[in-house]
């Protein structure tokens, strides 16, 4: 089921068997997923890393992430693009620089407890039914779900994690940070640069995370470049050099000494072996 708006607004619901899970890995500009899996022994491999997700567990995926389908036994899927969601409220937990879209370098995964299964298909059904709607208020009957949606894995996401104390002011630039390490990783690779944009300190920022992620703030900047670096070198066929120009370095030796460090291998011999 999709809906396509009058400005470029994008939504689509689908229940995903072996049947259709070719949907899984299409992609559209600026899109954002969720999947709900309804089944054990869903098999994904995303950005070249092996997963297996059981039942009622959900992961959400920026247009970024590279998505392979291995097995699928049953899952639910929401798709949807900024210009649907981010026309409202976009600042918040629950925009598109929300905690569930914190950047494509991390892949947040939660559970749904059995405590919580009822509300999460009672929407489902809702937004369901909706899709069917034709009138002038449908979009905004959707936005509304997708919202309640959002909020309630929101809500879980933070449980589990354990983000609830984190005070908001905080847990808001932990996002910003976020958001602008997925903007400008190629061209800012200090988290100074970063600090810098955010009017804060370099120490402010190392004191934050440290509350709460086991990853430095350059440790957040130098994975989203090795995820970039490795998805061009496994996926095109560009040289090495350029793509070591496309993340930002203006030598190769650099890159690949940067490469190499992270890694273990050279990106000649990483894509060798991928």
């Amino acid at each position: 089921m999709e809906f396509k708006g009058n400005t470029h607004e994008y939504l689509r619901l689908e229940t995903i068997t072996s049947d259709n899970c070719s949907i899984v890995k299409g992609k559209i500009e600026s899109g954002l997923t969720l999947l709900w899996m309804t089944a054990d022994g869903n098999r994904l491999k995303i950005d070249g890393k092996d997963y297996v997700f059981q039942n009622n567990e959900v992961i959400c995926l920026t247009e970024f992430h590279h998505t392979e389908v291995q097995a699928v036994t049953s899952m639910r899927m929401v798709r949807f693009n900024r210009p649907f969601f981010c026309i409202i409220d976009h600042d918040s937990e629950v925009g598109c620089r929300g905690i569930l879209f914190f950047g494509a370098s991390q892949l947040p995964v939660f559970r749904i407890p059995e405590g919580e299964l009822e509300k999460f298909d009672i929407l489902w059904k809702m937004f369901s039914i909706e899709m069917q709607s034709k009138d002038d208020l449908q979009i905004e009957m959707l936005q509304m779900m997708l919202k309640r949606l959002l909020i309630l894995c929101t809500r879980l996401y933070k449980e589990q994690r354990q983000l609830a104390p984190l005070a908001k002011n905080n847990l808001d630039l932990v996002r910003e940070f976020n958001f602008l390490v997925e903007s400008h990783f190629k061209t800012k690779h200090t988290v100074a640069d970063y600090a810098e944009l955010l009017h804060r300190s370099p120490k402010t920022l190392s004191n934050l995370f440290a509350q709460v992620s086991p990853k430095t703030p350059l440790q957040i900047i130098n994975e989203r470049k090795m995820l970039e670096a490795r998805r061009l070198l496994r996926y095109t066929d560009q040289a090495v050099s350029e793509i070591a120009y496309t993340i930002g370095y203006e030598d190769v030796q650099t890159f690949s000494r940067f490469f190499k460090t992270q890694e273990g291998v050279s990106p000649t011999a990483f894509r060798e072996q991928n």
